[in-house]
């Protein structure tokens, strides 16, 4: 009787622990990314900027509404101050940022440059006189 008490005992420490190995990863969240959007400038300008915050489900989602996961804002440029901002995305193909200026009279280019980082690494740098645009994914 022993034996089969301790067979069985085994069985159901096995079973319990699958059934706890394996319950973590049900309910384990999505893996996220950290996303480091920088624009700087070579001169002074002024810029409206387009820059994504959260990853849509979907490009349907993100159509009928791209306010819940794109923001705009205007910024002032100096040279050697960059504008920053980090994301969390759970899916970085999601991450873009579009800047656009208007020439100044009597004043040069400002070369506006946009680099994206994903998880430290750069993935996307781009450069222009008035606008540049960073994106890692095709919106077509």
């Amino acid at each position: 009787m022993r034996k089969r008490t301790a067979v069985v005992g085994a069985a159901f420490v096995l079973a319990a622990a699958s059934i706890a190995m394996g319950q973590p990863t049900a309910n384990a969240e999505p893996a996220t990314h950290q996303v480091h959007y920088t624009l700087t400038s070579a001169g002074p300008g002024d810029f409206n900027l387009y820059y994504s915050f959260a990853s849509p489900p979907s490009l349907e989602a993100y159509h009928a509404n791209s306010a819940a996961y794109v923001r705009s804002e205007k910024v002032d440029l100096a040279p050697g101050v960059p504008w920053e901002f980090d994301a969390t995305l759970t899916d970085p193909q999601w991450a873009f940022l579009s800047a656009s200026g208007a020439a100044h009279a009597m004043q040069a280019d400002p070369n506006v440059r946009c680099v994206i980082t994903v998880d430290g690494q750069v993935v996307a740098d781009q450069t222009g006189p008035f606008t540049t645009q960073c994106q890692l994914r095709s919106w077509n």
